[in-house]
């Protein structure tokens, strides 16, 4: 197993067993799980970010920490977060990891998320990789507001 899927089921493995937030310090956590803290910020930045459902916050300095927290809300409000979250333009690969979250925390079907990744695949869409990507959030946006 790699090392950064280790750090990822660590972390969700705390955010699991409490409240959903969990506060660490990264040299310490580094330091337990054998690693550099770079490895440990990659992990955070990679895996725990807005699209996925994830806030973060940081605190620099001698008693700095990062807090991860899962948002919890409800599946209207996650789509509208995620939709909030798309922007003016996003590629196949971000669109996947955000139609996958959708199945993963049971928002939409896997049936529908193969819709919507057949809608707004590139194949699907025969333009320029600038207007393909700005094309492609619209639709995805329209697609999942339609289903809250």
């Amino acid at each position: 197993m790699y090392l950064s899927n280790s750090i990822e089921e660590f972390l969700n493995a705390l955010l699991n067993g409490g409240d959903g937030a969990v506060e660490i310090k990264r040299n310490e956590l580094a330091e337990r799980l054998g690693c550099v803290p770079s490895q440990i910020n990659y992990v955070i930045q990679t895996r725990f970010t807005k699209e996925r459902g994830y806030t973060v916050e940081s605190r620099r300095g001698g008693g700095g920490f990062i807090k991860i927290t899962r948002v919890r809300i409800g599946a209207d409000e996650y789509i509208m977060h995620i939709v909030n979250n798309i922007g003016d333009s996003i590629d196949f690969q971000t669109a996947k990891v955000l139609v996958s979250n959708l199945v993963d925390y049971q928002r939409i079907t896997k049936r529908e998320a193969m819709l919507i990744l057949a809608a707004v695949s590139d194949s699907s869409l025969p333009f320029n990789a600038s207007i393909r990507n700005q094309i492609r959030s619209n639709m995805l946006k329209n697609i999942l507001i339609s289903l809250t």
